[in-house]
This record gives structure tokens, C-alpha cells and sequence, in this order.
């Protein structure tokens, strides 16, 4: 999946403006620009399109992981850089951002008509040596955040109704 898809979905997801988006940057010590930002978040066939890199990702996944669960005092160094960022990775980021379980994770999938089983899940989070480690494809990712957005986005309206 391009790393802009995953940028805008979560950005739609979680309803966050501008300033929110830059705000998640800073979390990683990544200062970005309003301007860079939108350029960021263009789909790839408009003008000014600049493609989203590993580790711009990363820093922002970084940075989300704090937004949603505060600064953790026990780890004083900062995170390494992940330019090898894969959709396991992004996965399981997404998941430590959130504080999702299985269960969270597979009725998320299943908000977006996605079927998977528990194994299949934790295939996804097993050491790449592990003989049971599965590749993430685009469309698991794809569906989980389609799910997101539906989590997300349906909480949001049942709120407005109340």
C-alpha cells in the first residue's frame, strides 16, 4: 500500500485537522510544515503529489502511538528509525496506538466485511524467522483501515446522536 493511503485513512479515521497532524510529527521530533503536510496527504495523480517515505511513516506512527497513550518515562532513547517499514509494521503500530487485542483487531476487520482467523492475525506479529510469520498483504491492511474508519467514524455519529 502507499504510505500516503495509510497517512490520509488515519487521518480520516481519527477526524484530525491540520495542526493535529503537525502536532503527531513533533511527537517524533519531526517538524513539518502546513505546507508539506497537504502535499503529503494530495492523492499521487494530482499536482504537487510528494510521496510519503518509510520513514516519514514511521515517525508519524511514532508520534500517533504517543498522541493516543502518552510519553512512555521509561524509554529515554529514541525510537530508531524504521526505513524497512513493511505492512506488518504499520500494522502493528496501528495496534499499539489504539491498544487493540485480537479481538479488537479482528472485529475491526470484520466492520469492513474482512474475515480473518485468530492465527491468521498472529501470523502477522511473529518474529520474521518464526516458521509461522505471514507477509501482511495490502488488502488486509487496506480492510483494517477501512475498519478504522468505520470504528472510529460510527463512534463520532453515535456520540452526535446522544
Amino acid at each position: 500500500m502507499i504510505n500516503n493511503d495509510v497517512l490520509r485513512r488515519v487521518r480520516y479515521a481519527l477526524n484530525l485537522n491540520d495542526a493535529a497532524m503537525m502536532d503527531i510529527f513533533a511527537l517524533s521530533d519531526y517538524e513539518i510544515s502546513r505546507e508539506d503536510l497537504l502535499k503529503l496527504l494530495k492523492k499521487d495523480n494530482e499536482p504537487d503529489f510528494v510521496s510519503l517515505t518509510n520513514s516519514q511513516l514511521s515517525l508519524f506512527l511514532d508520534g500517533l502511538i504517543t498522541y493516543n497513550r502518552g510519553k512512555r518515562e521509561d524509554s529515554p532513547t529514541p525510537q530508531k528509525i524504521n526505513s524497512e517499514l513493511d505492512n506488518n509494521g504499520i500494522l502493528r503500530k496501528l495496534r499499539i496506538a489504539f491498544e487493540f487485542k485480537e479481538e479488537d483487531m479482528l472485529h475491526t476487520l470484520k466492520l469492513a466485511d474482512f474475515e480473518l482467523s485468530k492465527p491468521e492475525l498472529s501470523s502477522f506479529f511473529r518474529h520474521e524467522a518464526h516458521k509461522h510469520h505471514r507477509k501482511c498483504g495490502d488488502q488486509v491492511l487496506r480492510n483494517f483501515l477501512q475498519g478504522l474508519i468505520i470504528h472510529f467514524r460510527q463512534s463520532d455519529m453515535q456520540q452526535e446522536m446522544d
